[in-house]
């Protein structure tokens, strides 16, 4: 296995802690994550310590890549792990968010299913020769999820103080962009997600 893979199983690693300090009920064996008040904000460890993961984790989400395309290093289980760890970060994050009050539910519907749809296309596409590459719209629905995500971990902070909710704003935003790359993608790939099979 070569580093950007081994990278990228790192973050299916780190994407498993995320969701072990957001599921286990830790006071059910006696132990209990600190709480702090920071100008009348109660911020829990476990979070922040998440945050600081999920940060990491992100990062190295570029780095795999990077590191694959400069050292001509990409495979074909590359690919695939790099796309598995995508999902695995993000879209259990964001339900787990949405099921203990930190985001409207609906933000992960949408993503999630947003994702189903377009790798459906992207399937089709590729089962008729057709690599269909990232579009502008999913890159910004991306990067805004990624650090909408992380501001939630660090409750919103600094602009909470100010009573701005970037977080939600940058959740809102991925949600349209992510509508709007699914659109997108059914455009550029209607003609072969409805060509006739021609049966000889």
């Amino acid at each position: 296995m070569n580093l950007p893979n081994r990278i990228t199983v790192l973050r299916l690693f780190l994407t498993v802690v995320i969701i072990l300090l957001l599921v286990i009920p830790f006071d059910f064996f006696g132990f209990n994550f600190p709480k702090y008040e920071i100008n009348g904000i109660i911020v829990e460890l476990n979070y922040l310590i998440a945050g600081v993961i999920f940060i990491v984790a992100s990062l190295t989400d570029f780095l795999d890549g990077y590191l694959a395309r400069k050292y001509n290093l990409v495979t074909d289980t590359g690919k695939m792990l790099d796309a598995i760890a995508d999902k695995v970060l993000v879209s259990p994050v964001l339900i787990l968010l949405a099921c203990n009050g930190y985001i409207p539910v609906f933000i992960p519907v949408i993503y999630i299913t947003r994702d189903i749809v377009v790798d459906a296309i992207k399937m089709q596409a590729a089962s008729k020769g057709k690599v269909q590459a990232a579009i502008k719209s999913g890159k910004w629905k991306t990067a805004s999820m990624m650090v909408g995500i992380t501001l939630v971990f660090f409750y919103n902070m600094p602009f909470e103080f100010i009573n701005i909710r970037v977080d939600l704003f940058l959740l809102y935003f991925a949600c349209i962009m992510s509508i709007v790359s699914a659109v997108e993608y059914y455009v550029l790939n209607k003609k072969l997600l409805f060509e006739k099979i021609e049966i000889l």
